[in-house]
């Protein structure tokens, strides 16, 4: 009996926790009359935004609030683990309103927004550069800066087991807890509570550690405070798209451009060697042209000469007809016929 009566007891107990566990939800849960709550927060205790009030309603932009009635109203059946549902809460984002019993505004309950986060790192030093997706040269030191809404849920209270998470995965695949910086001071990536709309790490990771191999690491960051996450995770809102970040020595837009200088180098040498074998080419032309011209130009010559020869070289003939012995007589008649021809050609011109 006294074994059964245990059993009963812890049951008793167990289910007397799970009601009271709305309550103790978390560090960052009890929302204060005009506090900002976010989509997909859950387990929230809103007793004292809405003030004893048992519904809320929300008007649009512009609206006459104290003299009609809500665009939007809902009930608040359960005050110390309220919901802020995507439906309907995604489509009424703003300031929501408390009700009385007439469905008219009791004055501001709470302010319902639309959560938004992203992350970057930033190269410390290289004068804050920011190398988010690009490359940080091996040994630089690393700050993490999230830009984001959420910083008004870490004003409601202060926990070491809520808040964002920042994820950093090794090329190898493995993803760290922590991170050391130049002094080996390791520094947790957990429960990072957000103290401004651009947080950033105030401490820096120190990438050439010989922990941190050389390679490309994938780096986000997630905000699961009050199950937002879970109820609401899309990438932007509660968790960051994933970014990339080469950390190496060497600049690898520089070692890209290496293979391109021999390349040019051996189009060039070509180029050159190709001029110089067409070089002969013209002495064969030059050597053929003067033979051409030479044999043109002598064929008038002999014509010229041709015709001015008798006039000229008239006494010429009988200086070899004298020489033979053979014919006395005909140097005679030379003389006579060549006579007769100069004087035809006096007579010619004469006339």
């Amino acid at each position: 009996m006294s074994t059964d009566l245990g059993v009963r007891f812890g049951i008793g107990l167990l289910f007397l926790c799970l009601l009271a566990s709305p309550v103790m939800a978390g560090a960052y849960s009890t929302i204060q009359q005009g506090g900002t709550v976010f989509i997909g927060e859950q387990g929230l205790n809103v007793n004292a935004a809405i003030g004893g009030d048992t519904s809320i309603g929300w008007w649009a932009s512009g609206a006459a609030i104290a003299s009609s009635s809500p665009d939007y109203q809902m009930p608040v059946s359960s005050p110390t683990n309220f919901y802020v549902s995507p439906t309907p809460f995604g489509q009424y984002t703003g300031t929501w309103y408390r009700l009385n019993a007439q469905g008219k505004s009791d004055g501001v309950a709470f302010v319902v927004a639309d959560p938004s986060i992203s992350i970057r790192v930033i190269d410390i030093s290289t004068n804050n550069l920011d190398v988010t997706n690009k490359w940080l040269p091996r040994g630089d030191q690393a700050a993490f800066r999230i830009d984001s809404n959420l910083d008004p849920i870490f004003s409601r209270g202060s926990s070491s087991t809520e808040g964002v998470t920042i994820y950093v995965e090794s090329p190898a695949g493995g993803t760290y807890s922590s991170l050391a910086d130049a002094s080996g001071t390791l520094h947790s990536l957990e429960n990072i509570a957000l103290t401004s709309p651009s947080y950033q790490t105030p401490w820096a990771w120190d990438s050439s550690n010989s922990q941190y191999v050389a390679g490309t690491y994938t780096i986000w960051a997630k905000c699961d405070v009050n199950g937002m996450y879970d109820n609401y995770g899309i990438p932007g809102k509660t968790i960051t798209a994933q970014t990339s970040l080469l950390d190496q020595e060497q600049n690898p837009l520089i070692s890209v451009n290496v293979p391109t200088t021999p390349a040019v180098t051996s189009t060039s040498s070509s180029t050159t060697t190709a001029t110089t074998v067409s070089t002969p080419v013209p002495t064969t032309v030059i050597t053929t042209l003067p033979t051409t011209i030479v044999v043109t130009t002598t064929t008038p010559v002999p014509a010229t000469t041709t015709a001015t020869t008798p006039v000229v070289a008239s006494p010429s003939p009988t200086v070899p007809v004298q020489t033979s012995p053979t014919t006395p007589g005909f140097s005679g008649v030379l003389a006579f016929v060549a006579l007769l021809a100069a004087v035809a050609v006096l007579a010619k011109k004469q006339g």
